[in-house]
């Protein structure tokens, strides 16, 4: 077992970086180095050159990067990186889509203390808290609990490609937009959207966008 553990965290407001430093320096008696980054692409750089990170902590909304779209292109930048989402949102169309997307945690920025140390722990200790040093937090901590739905089951089971049109058509975006933003053909953004409301057994465009309201 490490002496250390290595995070990197990723938000652009100065004073909440130091506020979770100053909060969980430790966890379950082992240091934790933190290693900041302001901008997705701060953060993509960081990871590479430090070489050894535990957990990515990365918020939703930063000036270079708008919603999950981050964590797609961190996780497309560093595959095997463990990046947890750092958000204030507790959407549950948001948090099931990241899972899906590959998020390994999702920690809220307005839960409790206690509730936020145990993700962490959770997400640092996969295999179990260190010897001597306490139970470990449960791997249901990692995410917020919901209970069963089968609209928000069908779009866990949607491809990565699926998923990110969806976030688009959820935007508002025109099929021309989504074309635009994904390089994708205008023909090829329509047959993605039909098989959409196909597999998540909606009547319309519209349709689909009132019921993630």
């Amino acid at each position: 077992m490490s002496d250390k553990k290595t995070v990197l965290l990723v938000d652009d407001h100065e004073l909440v970086r130091f506020g979770v430093k100053t909060m969980y320096a430790e966890l379950l008696g082992v240091p934790v180095e933190w290693l900041e980054a302001g901008t997705l692409q701060e953060a993509i750089d960081s990871y590479t050159s430090h070489g050894a990170v535990d957990a990515v902590l990365l918020d939703l909304n930063l000036a270079d990067c708008k919603g999950l779209q981050g964590l797609r292109q961190f996780l497309q930048a560093h595959p095997k990186a463990r990046v947890a989402v750092f958000s204030g949102t507790q959407d549950e169309f948001v948090i099931r889509q990241a899972r899906a997307l590959g998020a390994a945690a999702y920690v809220g920025k307005g839960t409790m203390m206690t509730q936020m140390r145990d993700t962490l722990v959770a997400l640092l200790f996969p295999n179990g808290a260190p010897e001597s040093r306490g139970p470990a937090a449960p791997t249901s901590a990692l995410f917020p609990r919901f209970p069963s739905s089968a609209m928000y089951d069908r779009v866990a089971e949607l491809g990565p490609r699926h998923l990110e049109i969806l976030e688009l058509v959820l935007s508002g975006c025109t099929n021309q937009e989504i074309s635009n933003s994904t390089n994708l053909s205008l023909g090829t953004v329509k047959n993605y959207v039909s098989s959409l409301l196909l597999a998540l057994d909606v009547r319309s465009r519209s349709h689909l966008i009132s019921l993630f309201r």
